[in-house]
């Protein structure tokens, strides 16, 4: 994979930067596994705005990837590699042995016309799902489940991987180690892929201008400090005057910038080995 950058033409094409998407099919989306997805520009059921900057955008279907992996001992041939506008990592459109098509997150090292399977006795292979308590100490994983059955929740942008650690005391529980260098058990019952997910360079694009975030549905961000006291805890003064408090605050004046928001009886917190910040619980 490769970033492809531009000659400076213009002002916004100056620093733009792009991926190289040649190793992509030149293939249109398979329209089976396609969904109609309805602009919110983040208001919730009533119409209220929940999410800030977000709106417009360019027009977007919805690809329905197969987080479970549970077509089992079934094999699969990798027939494209795809662009997903809904997210930062490639998707791979699977054709198994019994006729169904399913797309899957794209990990890295997996070509067209590769073969894949999900089952307990399937081989160590880029590409393959296994339950964790089958993949050896040291491998690469992602699409990482947190109950059994439930579909990938962890481990799924661009790039990203978690590494097998070994077996906790209690043997039901397999320790990983995620990106964030957070340390948890997961039960060896649930299901993960070997490998890495594609498109690792995805965090090195410059967007290079405004319009290029609007077309990704992204709103522009105002700094509190730059409106109205009435509008904003760090609004008013005179130029270009700092927050003037002890503590910085939200546009709702909670605390911000830095301060845990993590709920200290959350019940996943006895599953965490290391936190992300490296103390132990």
């Amino acid at each position: 994979m490769a970033i492809i950058k531009y000659k400076p033409i213009t002002n916004g094409r100056r620093n733009m930067t792009s991926i190289d998407y040649s190793i992509l099919s030149k293939t249109k989306p398979f329209k089976p596994l396609l969904k109609s997805l309805k602009r919110k520009a983040g208001r919730n059921n009533q119409g209220k705005i929940t999410v800030r900057h977000k709106g417009s955008g360019h027009k977007r279907k919805y690809r329905i990837i197969d987080f479970k992996r549970n077509k089992l001992n079934i094999k699969g041939i990798v027939k494209t590699i795809e662009y997903d506008p809904n997210r930062n990592c490639f998707i791979s459109l699977i054709a198994y042995l019994d006729g169904e098509k399913r797309y899957i997150i794209h990990p890295k090292g997996l070509k067209i016309n590769d073969h894949i399977i999900s089952g307990n006795e399937a081989e160590i292979n880029i590409g393959n799902c296994l339950q964790l308590k089958n993949i050896p100490e040291g491998t690469l994983i992602h699409n990482i489940e947190l109950k059994p059955n439930q579909g990938a929740k962890l481990v799924r942008s661009a790039g990203t991987y978690a590494r097998v650690i070994g077996t906790s005391e209690d043997i039901r529980y397999i320790i990983i180690k995620l990106a964030s260098n957070e340390v948890r058990k997961i039960l060896g019952n649930c299901r993960a892929v070997i490998g890495v997910v594609d498109n690792e360079e995805h965090n090195l694009i410059n967007i290079g201008k405004a319009g290029r975030n609007r077309n990704l549905g992204i709103r522009p961000t105002v700094r509190g400090s730059a409106m109205n006291p009435n509008d904003h805890p760090h609004g008013g003064g005179e130029g270009k005057a700092p927050i003037g408090r002890k503590a910085p605050l939200t546009l709702w004046g909670k605390k911000a910038l830095g301060v845990k928001t993590r709920k200290k009886k959350k019940k996943s917190s006895k599953f965490i080995i290391t936190t992300r910040n490296s103390k132990k619980r």
